[in-house]
């Protein structure tokens, strides 16, 4: 006897169709789960056997084989467990699962029956519905998630025995809904119903056949909040307006913002670079809807999906990762492959607190995400890849102790010319050239009777309006921002004028620039120039734009010197 659920899996952070085929044989009870699967999917046989029995259902005292199709993929996880079992009770003729609905099963089964919620459904379901389906069925803990996915019907139980109509379980009783098939009516089931009755076995054993009615397992979601989730609301509670000076630092923290442009602040302790970081998020604009199913499909794959009750995330990620972290936690890895931090950062801030403190090694894979905006993890079955389009922002002290050109009287750098360049060498030259702007960030001269400063909302108004300019400028590109310009759309939508030409020339030539270095500086004089709401790049934006190179500048007065 042959029957078929449907499933899913993760292959990075996409989901992929499943086939879960049951064949119930003659021969020794025995049960096998071929298709590549894992450890956990292998030990699915134990929990199905335990849960389809203390259900009060009949596990087929045959020989059992399950096929994960297509066979040739790696599967890993328990989402596989309730197909497994529905598939079982429905190939032995136990169950009888609606035909009205292309339906997809996702959960894993505890040994009581009960459904537990797995990581990952938002992509799943996602699949499914290209795929053509219509439904799912999810444990309870995952039916907000699954919801997010619009033309699906979600159904969500907390337990094995919820699935019959509650006045028919243990009986040979009729669905509620009359659409739902019976047996032996004329419409077609997904599974052929077959009781299980060898020679000379009492009538009185055959297991009744229960019509599954899932309509009252029938899920409506109800979000609480649009808009932005409750950590970006954090966020924008801090304001910039708590920040004493620094009024060239906000400026810079704007045109990074306004044009997604990766940005290191560099300064003595406590003047402060992480402060005016970390409220960074506050002044980038919300998400919009292609980007906000990207962004949560890539946290619900990582696990990392906490609270679906206010929908799709709409506030930009921001990932501050420790010093400490690995090549593998950065970037994504394992044996198969998870997304990292960078990729957790897509469509919003990787912000790396102490820069130099990283390891070489970790901080040198950063320049491939950072040229082509994807990771690619290669296996010996597979390569795969995930988006991480992120705006870098980084701080870091101008050496070891931490206080080279400090003007306050208590603290002096004790660092020597050597030691101040080996601190710097930790960051290498190839990586730097890809930090669009270097700041200064200095000890404030006065800590009172400063000028009011710039607020978030004050920021986040001249943000908005120059990623409108972006947005129209840029409708029939696949691009979004100023950053992401390259080739023939840099030189021709940020084209200069001679007297630019000639100024940017000798300023290469007198920096010793590299033609990367070229081009991020002709992107971040675009975004100068819509921040100042001007249609052309004058001189004056690309030497603001160049102001922003500071360690190009001292490293040049360094080797003059």
């Amino acid at each position: 006897m042959y029957g078929k659920m449907h499933s899913a899996c993760l292959y990075g952070i996409e989901g992929v169709m499943i086939g879960v085929e049951i064949d119930l044989a003659n021969g020794l009870p025995q049960t096998h789960i071929i298709g590549l699967p894992d450890s956990a999917i292998r030990e699915a046989v134990e929990r199905v056997r335990a849960a389809v029995k203390n259900c009060g259902y009949r596990y087929p005292q045959q020989r059992v084989t399950v096929n994960l199709a297509p066979a040739d993929l790696r599967k890993e996880g328990t989402a596989f467990d309730l197909a497994i079992a529905l598939g079982i009770l429905a190939t032995s003729g136990q169950l009888v699962m609606p035909a009205a609905e292309k339906m997809l099963l996702i959960g894993e089964l505890a040994l009581d029956g009960s459904l537990r919620p797995v990581t990952g459904v938002l992509p799943m379901v996602e699949a499914a519905r290209r795929s053509g389906f219509g439904a799912v069925l999810v444990p309870r803990g995952n039916a907000a998630e699954a919801a997010l996915i619009s033309g699906m019907a979600v159904y969500a139980a907390g337990h094995l025995q919820e699935l019959p109509p509650p006045d028919s379980a243990g009986s040979n009783a009729q669905p509620v809904i009359p659409a739902v098939p019976a047996c032996g009516s004329e419409q077609p089931l997904p599974f052929p119903v077959v009781v299980i009755d060898g020679p000379g076995t009492p009538a009185r054993d055959k297991p009744p056949v229960i019509a599954c009615n899932l309509e009252h397992l029938r899920y409506v979601p109800q979000y609480d909040i649009p808009g932005f989730t409750q950590s970006a609301e954090a966020l924008m509670r801090e304001d910039y307006s708590d920040v004493i000076g620094q009024s060239h630092v906000k400026r810079a923290l704007t045109i990074a913002a306004a044009g997604m442009h990766n940005i290191i602040l560099i300064g003595p302790p406590g003047t402060g670079k992480t402060m005016l970081i970390k409220r960074l998020p506050g002044i980038l604009p919300p998400l919009n809807d292609s980007e906000s199913l990207e962004v949560t499909k890539i946290f619900s794959a990582a696990g990392k999906l906490t609270d679906t009750r206010s929908g799709l995330l709409r506030g930009r990620p921001f990932r501050s990762p420790h010093h400490t972290i690995s090549a593998a936690g950065l970037i994504g890895g394992g044996s198969i492959p998870k997304p990292g931090e960078v990729s957790l950062a897509h469509r919003g801030i990787l912000f790396l607190d102490e820069l130099p403190e990283f390891s070489r090694n970790v901080l040198e894979v950063l320049r491939q995400p950072l040229e082509d905006t994807v990771v690619t993890i290669s296996r010996a079955r597979a390569a795969f890849t995930f988006p991480a389009r992120f705006l870098l922002a980084c701080s870091m002290n101008p050496c070891s102790c931490g206080y080279l050109g400090n003007s306050g009287n208590q603290q002096r750098c004790t660092c020597s010319p050597a030691k101040i360049a080996q601190y710097r060498s930790r960051i290498s030259g190839p990586l730097l050239d890809r930090i669009d702007m270097q700041v200064d960030v200095p000890r404030p001269l006065e800590w009172s009777g400063q000028a009011p400063s710039r607020s978030t909302a004050e920021m986040r108004d001249d943000v908005m309006r120059a990623q409108q300019l972006q947005a129209e400028r840029y409708s029939k590109l696949p691009i979004s921002w100023n950053s992401e310009l390259s080739g023939a759309a840099l030189r021709h939508y940020a084209a200069l004028n001679k007297e630019s030409s000639v100024l940017l020339h000798g300023i290469l030539e007198s920096l010793g620039l590299s033609m990367r270095a070229h081009d991020r500086i002709i992107k971040l004089a675009r975004t100068i120039a819509d921040l100042d709401g001007e249609a052309s790049i004058s001189s004056a934006h690309l030497a603001e734009a160049v102001q922003y190179r500071n360690l190009d500048r001292k490293v040049l007065a360094e080797e003059s010197f």
